[in-house]
């Protein structure tokens, strides 16, 4: 390793050096501050905010899209893929440079990173004790801030508070009331846009790992904590499959911690195995950079606190965070660095999009299958309803044709007159229209039920109360008047005489008197006067029927023409839930293009 003066604070050539695998790993580093100095020079960030700015047009875009995605897939609210996408899209969104720090619990994450600040900003102990995500931003004094789930802020100028929400309880397990923990720190290293994320320790609780699994989607680096004492154990390869690599998250460096705790033949064999950990996962990382690094977390805090450099160097620290500031300054050129993960979760969405576009389209076919039966029997049922119906109004319209009525009730209606019996003739009259105005009904309401139209109403068509009878003046008014008063009462008709007889009343018909010319004495020897009272009342009937069938034909007239309106296909719309379908697989197919 080339000499390297322990008080310069700024590295400004390629340096070599050795990393745990034993390969030589040149480091291109750019001006920057060598993490635990407290000065320096300020690097340049004009250029790579430029480069944000231009990643963050085409962020945008993504994340429109995944979240327009989100909102049509419609997933339950603890859904990993919808707190993965949600995650992302904030990430995305977040021009900060955010370095997450995990591992299982007592591995010294929170040791590791108060050694890269150079002071202890964050709890540590000999027991699992970060509670939260802390994340660890820079301002101008040190900080903390702490949001309650009810939206109370906690604000203190020191980081004692994280002993109280961000860390685990007796029971190891972490608060419910916190929603997040930010720690503002005066590092110059935070200042150009760097964010230290850390995290609880897996493999302790379920709620912890669900934390810590969501929380690594929206890091730009993830450093993986190792114990060089039971390096990488099954839980820690599963979690770096399915928590990482599955996702997307290749920008990975892993930091091994305690092996200053192994004799120098454990130390040997534990490079051993870093070597083909380091080789089984490649991080995209630049070419120059190793991917695997040695750091005695605790001694180089101590180091660090003591102003001890030289003991800082020593622990791995230094080669640790001057690497880590050379991977800042390669990932923030690169926008693949974001977007491998954007692609790993889009696949995953475009895969859920698919399905449910699928799963639409199989609905839909299935809806127009039923829709096109329904059609094809509502078809079938418009041609056997309105020609039952029109079958039913011609034979109605055919009874009250004034011949075919005349004939079959004319004569009826005389002797129903005659006998006085008009009451009950009328009651059988209406009984029989009654009949056609059943049939003629019932395919209207057929019509109205099944093609879902409203009712016209119905077909009333009634009897009329009383007949008029006009009789001829009674050549002996005396004598024919006894004769006709009975008559007139036994029809319960209405009798109604002019001239010196005077009238008699009683209800149902109206007899009127006629003032016609009197006929000859031979004449009225000829023709008996009750044969002209009957055909008076013949001639009574007759107008009766004709009224009737003029009248009722225009009734049935126009109801046809209503009922007509009922009788007919209703228009071919599709159901409302198919064409919200329709809209929404529209809006599906569209987010699917754009990610694609």
């Amino acid at each position: 390793m080339e000499a390297v003066n322990p008080n310069c604070e700024v590295w400004e050539s390629p340096v070599i050096i050795s990393d745990l695998t034993g390969e030589d790993v040149k480091l291109y580093l750019l001006p920057c501050l060598v993490l635990g100095s407290s000065r320096g020079v300020e690097p340049q960030t004009n250029y790579l905010t430029q480069l944000v700015m231009e990643d963050q047009q085409i962020y945008q875009s993504v994340v429109n899209s995944l979240r327009s995605a989100i909102g049509l897939l419609d997933l339950e609210q603890d859904s990993p893929l919808r707190k993965d996408v949600i995650a992302l899209c904030d990430h995305l969104e977040n021009p900060t440079f955010r370095i997450a720090v995990f591992g299982p619990f007592n591995y010294g994450k929170s040791t590791l990173l108060n050694a890269l600040l150079g002071k202890r900003t964050l709890p540590i102990g000999l027991i699992p004790t970060t509670g939260a995500a802390i994340h660890i931003r820079y301002g101008e004094q040190l900080h903390t801030r702490i949001t309650l789930t009810d939206g109370t802020e906690i604000s203190e100028n020191s980081t004692e508070v994280l002993k109280r929400y961000a860390i685990l309880d007796e029971q190891r397990c972490m608060r419910s009331d916190v929603a997040s923990v930010d720690v503002y720190c005066p590092h110059p290293f935070l200042k150009t846009g760097v964010e230290f994320l850390d995290l609880p320790g897996t493999n302790d609780r379920e709620a912890q790992d669900k934390l810590v699994r969501d929380q690594l989607l929206t890091a730009d680096l993830v450093v993986q904590v190792l114990d060089g004492r039971q390096l990488m154990t099954l839980g820690e390869r599963e979690n770096l499959r399915d928590w990482l690599i599955d996702r997307g998250i290749k920008t990975v460096v892993f930091v091994v911690n305690f092996l200053n705790l192994l004799e120098p033949n454990q130390q040997k064999e534990v490079q051993t195995r870093l070597r083909f950990v380091a080789e089984s996962f490649r991080s995209e990382l630049p070419n120059t950079l190793s991917n695997l690094y040695r750091v005695d977390a605790l001694p180089a805090l101590r180091a660090r606190l003591k102003g001890l450099s030289d003991q800082a160097h020593t622990t791995g620290l230094a080669m640790f965070e001057s690497a880590l500031q050379s991977m800042v300054a390669a990932q923030r050129e690169k926008t693949t660095v974001r977007l491998d993960r954007v692609d790993a979760i889009a696949t995953q969405v475009k895969a859920a999009l698919q399905s449910k576009i699928q799963v639409i389209n199989s609905e839909l076919e299935t809806a127009k299958e039923k829709h096109q039966a329904k059609l094809e029997l509502q078809q079938k049922a418009h041609k056997l309803i309105k020609q039952g119906f029109q079958a039913t109004v011609s034979d109605f319209e055919s009874w009250l044709y004034l011949p075919k009525l005349l004939e079959r009730y004319q004569s009826k209606l005389l002797t129903a007159l005659q006998q006085g019996e008009f009451n009950p003739w009328q009651a059988q009259f209406q009984q029989d229209i009654d009949g056609y105005q059943e049939a003629i009904q019932e395919w209207v309401d057929k019509a109205c039920e099944f093609f879902e139209h409203q009712s016209p109403g119905k077909l009333i068509i009634s009897v009329p109360d009383t007949p008029q009878v006009i009789i001829p003046e009674p050549p002996d008014s005396s004598e024919e008047l006894k004769k006709v008063i009975p008559i007139a009462l036994s029809t319960g008709i209405r009798l109604a005489l002019k001239g010196k007889v005077g009238a008699a009343m009683a209800g149902g018909a109206s007899y009127i008197l006629s003032k016609g010319a009197k006929k000859d004495k031979s004449d009225s020897s000829a023709d008996s006067y009750d044969a002209q009272v009957a055909q008076a009342l013949s001639d009574a009937a007759q107008d009766y029927l004709t009224g009737f069938s003029k009248e009722a034909f225009s009734m049935v007239r126009q109801y046809q023409t209503k009922a007509e309106k009922v009788i007919s296909l209703p228009r071919n719309q599709e159901p409302q839930d198919v064409s919200s379908q329709v809209y929404q697989l529209q809006l599906l197919n569209s987010v699917l293009e754009r990610l694609n």
